[in-house]
């Protein structure tokens, strides 16, 4: 992250506090004092953030110029760096979620009244597509091209059912033939496990091969190599789909009804 970056992110979520800090006084107000006019709360709102907070706030919301450049600006506590190569591809899970609950308390629309409340739904949106997509490797890493004017199609993130392999249409250039052939083999193993001690061995290893597609997301997006990390981007795809045929695993004969029932 640029020096101006950084900056602009700063500003931007001190401005959003400060809004936000603005608009719960509002609210203090309207419950402890509900015989005085909106204009007198509002004024007296004012008059208690400015001594509270030695200035008054510009509404993040109103202000073009403090909107956040990525969805890594809006989280600069747990995610200080900003995005790769100056940050990692990786993230705290729970760090991120204090920070995405924090944020998502203040900009609750609930909370807010008349145009301030369409203002605060358009933020919340905005944080929980945030939170959502730097929460998940596989959407992080899809984001992470994106910035980088890479945008994935369906055959290349493998968007498909769980049990979707490659298309003709397909590019299979991007993965190699083992790796098909493995993962071949792993839904095969899928379909012929008898047991939730098969299941829960295999979610282990396949936990070992996102962790792995991670770790070189995390090396290849530092080295700027995008070209290799959107083929790994596919690659992850892949085994997260494998990950969900796994949850979805029933035991034979689970769940079924007879046709004599």
């Amino acid at each position: 992250m640029s020096i101006h970056t950084s900056r602009a992110s700063c500003r931007f979520y001190t401005a959003f506090q400060r809004y936000f800090a603005l608009t719960d006084t509002q609210h203090t107000l309207r419950r402890s004092s509900p015989q005085l006019s909106s204009g007198c709360q509002r004024r007296h709102a004012h008059t208690i953030f400015r001594t509270r907070y030695a200035s008054t706030s510009t509404a993040f919301i109103q202000e073009e110029s403090l909107r956040p450049q990525s969805h890594y600006d809006l989280f600069p506590s747990s995610l200080p760096s900003g995005p790769p190569p100056n940050g990692s591809f990786h993230v705290d899970p729970s760090a991120l979620r204090k920070e995405f609950l924090q944020l998502q308390a203040q900009a609750h629309p609930d909370r807010h009244q008349g145009a301030d409340k369409a203002k605060a739904e358009a933020a919340s949106a905005m944080i929980n597509d945030a939170y959502r997509t730097l929460l998940s490797p596989l959407a992080r890493a899809r984001y992470l091209l994106s910035l980088r004017g890479v945008e994935m199609g369906e055959d290349e993130s493998i968007a498909g059912s769980p049990s979707e392999m490659p298309t003709e249409g397909a590019n299979r250039g991007d993965l190699d033939p083992g790796l098909l052939m493995e993962v071949m083999e792993v839904r095969e193993g899928i379909e012929e496990a008898g047991s939730r001690d098969e299941i829960e061995a295999m979610k282990a290893e396949n936990e070992h091969r996102k962790k792995a597609c991670e770790d070189r997301l995390d090396k290849l997006f530092k080295a700027g190599d995008v070209e290799a990390a959107r083929r790994e981007t596919v690659k992850l795809g892949y085994w997260v789909n494998v990950g969900t045929a796994l949850e979805g695993w029933e035991k034979p004969g689970d769940g079924r009804v007879s046709e004599h029932d």
